[in-house]
């Protein structure tokens, strides 16, 4: 991958290992972040840094 600083679906699955499926999942719940250019999602990897450093922060769940 190039020194780029957008995402495509492809590489922002590969960056995080996940499958392509599962992205566009998170993407489109809002849960990772991402926006649409003509109906294709991008990731900006500064954004998702971002959300990988908030995501290894939080406090984990306790069961009662």
């Amino acid at each position: 991958m190039e020194n780029d600083d957008i995402f495509t679906i492809k590489e922002v699955s590969a960056y995080l290992k996940l499958a392509e499926k599962t992205t566009y999942r998170l993407a489109s719940e809002a849960k990772l972040p991402a926006f649409k250019i003509g109906g294709s999602w991008r990731f900006r990897k500064s954004e998702i840094d971002d959300w990988i450093e908030k995501q290894s922060n939080m406090p984990k769940k306790q069961d009662d």
